[in-house]
């Protein structure tokens, strides 16, 4: 897992594409029937740690909080620490047990050792569902988009933390593409992850991504779609053309047949409806069923 303390942070949406296709491969894999398993975020007193407690009976009791979580029973999760680039590595096999690997600055950082192990493993939890993505990155991004979705990867937003002097945060995600996807999650789920938040930055990402969640929530043909991009919308309509402004949907067919295309808000499967003014779309993938007027 990538981690970085002093550094710039990247911010913005610079992996949103890939994070759209991440959201679309855990829902296919779990289906809407598997998601409500995950509807309760990991608990904060789960993975508390302080200095009190004894360093490695205490990292393998949150490893087990997460393991536990990621509903993977059968896994053993062995952790140690070392000195090391990156902030923490898991050894992937064919199980039960795993090694993972954490930078050695988290003996001394102990409330972001559940952060950390969240990520690992739910490397874990892909590994074990064969699901992974070409290329390093995309499988890392992959894996926060994932550990946010399935209600662990909060505590990687809470890690972001700045100051005038010093910045820190875990993972591949920007503070605001984590507040996306778990924007995501509270919407499908009900929860509301702002309420764990310890850093003040966490909050305030986590209100961005929000921001930009509920905006896709907002464009045609979904009927809360605001007058002007409804206008917009009617123009592409007459034409049956794709629209040219980034709006997402596309015309197919013509004449009596003609249907749209857009991609559910929740988990970014494009949705097919006809073009006969109010329906209802659901999402043969994630069940959401969103009232357009197309």
């Amino acid at each position: 897992m990538g981690g970085a303390t002093g550094d710039p942070v990247e911010r913005g949406y610079p992996h949103l594409e890939v994070v759209h296709e991440a959201l679309t491969a855990v829902h296919r894999r779990l289906t809407a029937d598997g998601l409500p398993h995950y509807a309760a975020a990991v608990a904060p007193a789960d993975v508390a740690f302080d200095d009190t407690e004894d360093l490695h009976l205490g990292t393998q009791r949150v490893a087990g909080a997460l393991v536990r979580h990621l509903r993977l029973p059968e896994a053993r999760v062995i952790v140690t620490f070392r000195e090391m680039t990156h902030a923490a590595n898991v050894e992937l096999t064919a199980g039960p047990e795993y090694f993972v690997e954490l930078n050695t600055r988290f003996a001394r950082h102990r409330r972001d050792i559940g952060a950390a192990l969240a990520h690992e493993i739910t490397h874990i939890w892909l590994h074990r569902l064969g699901l992974s993505f070409p290329g390093t990155d995309a499988n890392e991004v992959l894996t926060d988009t994932a550990a946010a979705y399935l209600g662990a990867g909060w505590l990687l937003l809470d890690a972001f933390r700045q100051d005038a002097f010093t910045s820190q945060k875990l993972g591949y995600l920007t503070p605001e593409e984590f507040g996306y996807v778990l924007a995501k999650r509270a919407r499908l789920v009900g929860d509301d992850p702002a309420v764990l938040f310890t850093s003040p930055q966490a909050y305030e990402a986590y209100e961005r991504g929000r921001a930009r969640a509920e905006r896709e929530e907002r464009v045609p043909p979904l009927a809360a779609a605001p007058w002007p991009a409804r206008r917009r919308y009617a123009r592409d309509r007459r034409h049956g053309t794709a629209a040219a402004h980034g709006a997402g949907y596309a015309f197919e067919g013509a004449g009596g047949t003609l249907r749209v295309s857009f991609p559910c808000p929740a988990c970014r499967v494009r949705l097919r409806v006809p073009v006969r003014g109010p329906v209802r779309a659901r999402c043969g993938v994630c069940g959401s069923v969103w009232e357009c007027d197309t």
